[in-house]
């Protein structure tokens, strides 16, 4: 009875740990819901018209709400399932380790530079696009742990450096030989993310 107690006593204290992360992905799924009951997820004129980043909204029309709002928003179910996984698996690791305020900061700001990088980029290239997604923040998450990961000599919990290292590669490969992907939202979120983990980590003489 004792052993059941404390099996459940601790898979309890797992959902306490990662609320941010449950929140998150319970926010995300909410407003992708509410947009595919009243329109189409797959329509970039549509997104555009519902939060989505779109530089020239937010240069000529000062529409700089945008950078934040887009970032709660996805392209069809796939998208949102991708990313929810994503989020849900590496998540909480990182929730646990920085504490569930500094995550969320660094989920935020992490998702911002990655659409600030975007914006820069569009701006320069003059190519604009309806951009939405959780990815640039999810990078971060990654790139977050990636500082985790090498500040406990290598390795943590289920994740190695050579691991985060190889899926931050893969992820960013498959994105730059894919079509329609906000690849430099990704790039300037994963480093976001590693830099604001360097700001706000601060290593545990022991981590689960």
């Amino acid at each position: 009875m004792m052993e059941t107690d404390d099996r459940a006593y601790m898979q309890a204290k797992r959902y306490v740990d990662r609320k941010i992360t449950i929140i998150l992905i319970v926010i995300n799924v909410a407003v992708f819901a509410v947009l595919e009951m009243i329109g189409d997820t797959t329509d970039g004129v549509f997104m555009a018209q519902h939060g989505a980043m779109f530089v020239p909204y937010c240069i000529q029309e000062d529409r700089w709400y945008l950078l934040f709002t887009s970032m709660f928003l996805h392209f069809g179910f796939p998208h949102l399932l991708n990313n929810m996984f994503i989020l849900f698996c590496i998540g909480e690791y990182l929730e646990r380790f920085l504490g569930k305020i500094k995550y969320l900061i660094l989920y935020l700001a992490a998702g911002l530079s990655g659409n600030l990088l975007s914006l820069a980029i569009e701006m320069r290239t003059g190519d604009f696009a309806v951009s939405a997604g959780a990815s640039g923040a999810i990078f971060g998450v990654v790139g977050g742990m990636l500082w985790v990961v090498l500040r406990n000599k290598g390795k943590v919990a289920n994740f190695s450096v050579r691991g985060m290292l190889i899926m931050l590669a893969l992820s960013l490969y498959f994105g730059f030989t894919s079509s329609g992907v906000d690849n430099w939202a990704h790039v300037g979120g994963a480093a976001g993310g590693f830099i604001f983990a360097m700001l706000l980590y601060r290593r545990k003489s022991t981590l689960l």
